[in-house]
């Protein structure tokens, strides 16, 4: 069922209403049953995952909620960790590992035939593995006590809004609420719906528009060349983005609706200055999760630098191979790695370059400098997620770098019309990106500051944006591939 879609609008409505017209007590049986439906509504068996997962970790966490210390606690957190990572595993890397080793025996010239599942990947998979699995790791650390409500726990596993792509939440954060009772707010629900607004406009109007411009690029490398391979590029990070982060927008929009706080997923990540900064806007929930649960606990104590960035770039492996299932994206998340190890380590001499040429830290060209660079050092990784073999890379490349032709002839996949209309979207979405950035505030919280008649003439500009220009074929969000 996806976001973008009447059914999922007549089942939100549907769901919402009778969230409100029932006893508290009873509402976390209908949401539990409406997530299990949603959820059910891709592929019904898949829902044994789910609740195998759910099962699993509420038992283990009761366990270690028995136990009095770390060490007796930790065989039953290696079974949590055992069991989920092993069914992410088994459906999204297992032919991954198994070609990657057959191409070692091939190499070898051994006479070995590894089996391929050509499994279908379990939407959302990676997103509650991890969710569940921050939940194990607290209850060990004593950060929180093991939740004894079986239903409340599958709950807080498998909340709709966030069950596809998230964001991922948090056991402290996310657990609690689902004990408090809500009442009707009108201006909760008027800021959440605006927000799922401003998620559908992101996703119809810009990320699915740029799709009909990135898809036949990317598909066929060595036909576009010059100004419309390097434009698909660009449109690609928009598309990402705003499919992404639509989604998110919507999630949280949602939840909001019902009076549940979700954590903010995207800062406004193509204003960040800096590859760190970047990581800090983009997918945070994702980032600061490994941050938490793998690159402090690979740290430790230890304080030599140069064990602290190998473990960085451990991690940005690690997420690559998170995003999917390639050696392209590993090398992805590789790439950013040494970015950002790069900026850490020459952030003095670059400080020290731009006060001799004149540009203090203040300097709006400074930062209108570090923002433009981030972008393309973005572009450069981006490549490599998009393309999925090394040479539809080196065609992509080529294209942009050497083509055949005049780099300035643009033999666009779009028409003049469809394609002015995405680069006044993107536009569009960047004013208003500049706007909350100056006045560190998102869109919502500054419409619910403004007049009525300012908020509610926004409102119906977006409506009708959507309406008039969006994409509305259906297109799966971008993310549900991981």
């Amino acid at each position: 069922m996806l976001f973008n879609s009447l059914e999922f609008l007549v089942f939100f409505v549907g769901v919402v209403t009778a969230y409100f017209a029932l006893p508290f007590r009873f509402r976390w049986m209908l949401l539990l049953a409406g997530s299990y439906g949603f959820y059910a509504a891709w592929r019904p068996e898949y829902l044994l995952l789910i609740l195998g997962s759910t099962l699993v970790d509420w038992l283990v966490a009761l366990r270690m909620g028995a136990l009095g210390d770390r060490e007796a606690r930790r065989p039953w957190l290696v079974l949590s960790i055992a069991a989920n990572l092993g069914l992410l595993g088994f459906f999204k890397y297992f032919d991954f590992f198994s070609e990657s080793l057959q191409a070692v025996f091939d190499a070898a010239r051994l006479d070995v035939e590894l089996p391929l599942l050509d499994l279908l990947l379990p939407v959302g998979i990676s997103f509650y593995t991890f969710q569940t699995l921050s939940y194990s790791v607290d209850v060990y650390r004593g950060r929180r006590p093991a939740e004894r409500h079986l239903g409340i726990f599958a709950l807080y596993v498998s909340f709709f809004p966030q069950l596809v792509a998230g964001p991922i939440e948090r056991s402290t954060r996310f657990l609690p609420q689902l004990r408090e009772p809500r009442a009707f707010d009108a201006v909760r629900v008027r800021d959440g719906l605006a927000l799922m607004l401003f998620g559908f406009f992101k996703k119809c109007v810009v990320a699915d528009r740029a799709a009909l411009f990135v898809d036949p690029v990317f598909a066929e490398p060595g036909r576009f060349e010059g100004v419309a391979s390097l434009l698909g590029t660009y449109f690609f990070q928009w598309q990402l983005y705003c499919d992404f982060s639509g989604y998110s927008d919507i999630a949280i929009g949602a939840a909001a609706v019902m009076g549940y706080r979700l954590m903010t997923n995207f800062r406004r990540p193509y204003l960040a200055t800096s590859i760190l900064d970047f990581w800090n806007r983009w997918h945070v929930s994702l980032t600061t999760w490994l941050r938490d649960y793998l690159y402090f606990p690979l740290t430790g104590r230890d304080t030599r630098n140069w064990r602290r960035l190998l473990n960085l770039l451990i991690v940005f492996a690690i997420s690559g191979l998170w995003h999917g299932a390639t050696w392209n994206c590993v090398l992805w998340g590789l790439v950013n790695g040494v970015f950002l190890v790069v900026g850490l380590l020459t952030v003095k001499a670059q400080a020290r370059f731009f006060r001799a040429v004149g540009l203090g830290d203040s300097s709006r060209i400074r930062r209108l400098i570090d923002v433009v660079v981030t972008f393309h050092l973005g572009t450069v990784g981006l490549m490599l997620f998009r393309t999925q073999t090394m040479p539809e890379l080196r065609a992509h490349v080529a294209g942009i770098l050497a083509p055949s032709g005049s780099f300035w002839t643009l033999d666009s996949p779009l028409g003049a019309y469809p394609l002015t209309l995405l680069v006044i979207s993107i536009v569009v979405l960047l004013v208003i990106q500049l706007f909350q950035e100056r006045h560190d505030s998102t869109l919502v919280a500054e419409l619910g500051a403004r007049p009525r008649w300012v908020r509610w003439a926004v409102y119906h500009a977006f409506l009708l944006c959507v309406l008039m220009f969006g994409e509305f074929n259906l297109t799966p969000f971008f993310y549900f591939q991981f």
